[in-house]
């Protein structure tokens, strides 16, 4: 990582005293009363986000104080990164204990910046990390930053095919087989809804199914699906200006299942492993399906078209069935599928949704323990009333504006068979405005709480 520095590189690290204003007081009396007349001089009381260097003395060198709030944990640092001098710093005990790997990942998390497209970025301050936190959280940091690049590249440079080539590039790195189908690929090996949604697009960027294989095939097997919707404009149900501004991150959930692949891998954990992501562009041509078209999916599930931007569980629907024909162990999903999601809960909190409460509890207590909060919601069955359509099996939307999130994920129940463990997980996948270790962008929920989930479940 660009943002840690080793030990042999620590040369003049300037020591890094983390304080707040609880413990303000005990800590500034070990630098003696010339620290605590610039403290008062500066306004400094030991405010989150706020630094103050102090000067070098006949006793020590120079020595820079970092405000920090005692209960951001991860995040306790992160604003730092961008804000300090560029330059390298390492804690110095004399300061709060900060857990060390909590300290370094939240360091990695604010020094991210998305600079493909743009010059000159400022230098970022670098942290001292031990090998030892550098591997207990190194591959969080990269799983994390992947993410964010995914959702971040704008749409001409993150079509299905770019899309499918993360996850090539991935199967690469691991020895893992990889397949894909593209175009007529998909109706011939009957992934109907995958191409029925990916139609209007070009030749170029033609819908495609890409599948990563990786395992011992008598180990218990995880199938991770992503919604690969590399931009949405609606299709002919045409979303608003403001509706479509930031639709290049309709792929969020397969960014999640890709990088989510990528821990597992680098975990060898025990299982047999197999992604899938859908990948398409919701445009607009004479080819576009359309509002009141039934497709035949592949659950065998007749599914009536009623609003074309409701695209992700179609494209979803048939990456599912074919999890499913797998009869894998547990199938985990994850999309930017709904707004009502972010109505519901907000942009913080993913939306999970599952089949098995020991499962949905299990993912729960991971979230809390590795600070990357899950809230679930109900599969609340008597609302599929609400997909009722009245000449094939099933609506993909409906027209009440109830429940939005729950009826989503009841459609995808559809396709899961009840003997197999599901769950859903419903992500906003960005950051709306800049906060400490969050970026204005795409972002990267829920990462860290399934892999801690996986490692219980089968390490």
């Amino acid at each position: 990582m660009d943002a840690w520095i080793s030990a042999a590189d620590a040369t003049r690290s300037i020591p890094l005293v983390a304080i707040d204003g609880k413990n303000f007081d005990a800590i500034i009396a070990r630098f003696g009363e010339g620290a605590r007349a610039l403290c008062a001089a500066n306004d400094f009381k030991g405010e989150g986000g706020r630094f103050l260097g102090l000067a070098a003395s006949q006793d020590s060198g120079p020595v820079m104080l970092a405000g920090c709030a005692a209960n951001s944990g991860l995040y306790a640092l992160a604003s730092l990164p961008r804000r300090l001098p560029p330059g390298n710093y390492a804690l110095d005990p004399r300061g709060l204990a900060l857990d060390a790997a909590e300290a370094a990942l939240g360091w990695a998390l604010g020094a991210y910046r998305f600079n493909r497209y743009r010059r000159g970025d400022r230098e970022c301050a670098r942290l001292l990390v031990d090998e030892a936190t550098r591997a207990r959280v190194s591959s969080l940091a990269n799983a994390a930053t992947l993410t964010r690049d995914l959702i971040n590249t704008p749409t001409q440079d993150m079509g299905p095919a770019e899309l499918a080539a993360a996850v090539s590039a991935l199967a690469a790195r691991h020895g893992a087989e990889y397949r894909e189908w593209v175009g007529a690929a998909l109706l011939h090996d009957n992934f109907p809804t995958i191409h029925a949604v990916g139609s209007a697009a070009t030749a170029e960027r033609a819908p495609r199914l890409a599948m990563l294989s990786h395992g011992d095939t008598t180990a218990p097997h995880v199938v991770l699906v992503g919604k690969g919707v590399c931009f949405d404009s609606g299709g002919l149900d045409l979303k608003t200006a403001d509706g479509m501004r930031w639709m290049k991150k309709d792929m969020g959930g397969a960014a999640h299942a890709i990088a989510l692949a990528g821990l597992v891998l680098e975990a060898k954990l025990p299982i047999r492993l197999t992604l899938l992501i859908p990948a398409v562009e919701n445009a607009i041509s004479s080819d576009s399906f359309r509002p009141g078209e039934v497709i035949q999916t592949r659950g065998n599930i007749q599914v009536e078209i009623d609003n074309t931007d409701a695209e992700g569980r179609l494209v979803l629907c048939d990456a599912l069935a074919y999890a499913a024909e797998m009869k894998p162990d547990l199938i985990l999903d994850f999309a930017t599928l709904t707004g009502a999601a972010r109505v519901a809960l907000g942009a913080d909190l993913p939306a999970l949704f599952c089949n098995r409460d020991d499962i949905a509890n299990a993912l729960l207590g991971a979230g809390t323990q590795t600070q990357d909060p899950l809230w679930r919601m109900p599969l609340w069955r008597p609302y599929l009333t609400l997909l009722e359509s009245y000449i094939a099996d099933l609506a993909n939307s409906g027209s009440s504006r109830h429940a939005g999130a729950i009826t989503a994920a009841l459609f995808l129940e559809r396709f899961i068979p009840e003997e197999i463990p599901w769950c859903h997980l419903d992500v906003y996948s960005w950051n709306d405005s800049e906060r400490p270790g969050r970026p204005k962008g795409g972002e990267a929920q829920g990462l860290r709480a399934y892999l801690q989930f996986l490692k219980q479940r089968y390490a």
